[in-house]
């Protein structure tokens, strides 16, 4: 039996409260990201923004994909899918200029195709893919098994 999950987060959900000294990243952390998948999904998120008479997102290579493998590690040792801490990855992007902040998560499909086609077909996740952003980052990686986790965030600049 094959578990298929995802989660959305919507815009700026948890940015309250949020330890200044948590922001910093390692920009390195984003090389560590499926890009291959990665360019697919946006591919996919890109058409169907399109579709729906919106503009194409561009990819972050640097501090929201650093972001999201951060997340997408933390994921995996936690062997669930979740939002956690997401106050401090938006609160850490606004303070590099994003005016807004949204997330999905996913865990489980082994296509880009499949997990876009999930997140259309789930109100909460195509809310944040149809939200008013200009860019994106990527956090895809394979748990000890091969089985993909995914964090895309998307904000506004």
């Amino acid at each position: 039996m094959v578990m298929l999950l995802t989660v959305a987060c919507s815009k700026d959900e948890g940015t309250e409260n949020v330890d200044q000294s948590n922001l910093t990243i390692d920009l390195n952390l984003a090389n560590e990201t499926d890009w291959q998948m990665a360019n697919e999904i946006l591919q996919y998120v890109n058409e169907y923004r399109v579709s729906q008479g919106l503009p194409q997102i561009a990819r972050d290579q640097q501090y929201a994909s650093a972001y999201a493998v951060e997340h997408t590690q933390y994921m995996i040792d936690k062997n669930r899918i979740s939002h956690d801490n997401f106050g401090v990855r938006s609160q850490a992007l606004r303070n590099r200029g994003a005016q807004s902040v949204g997330e999905n998560v996913g865990f489980g499909y082994n296509s880009a195709q499949d997990l876009v086609n999930a997140w259309i077909n789930s109100p909460a996740h195509r809310d944040v893919m149809e939200g008013n952003y200009t860019h994106t980052g990527f956090g895809v990686m394979q748990n000890n098994l091969g089985r993909y986790y995914f964090t895309q965030i998307f904000y506004r600049k």
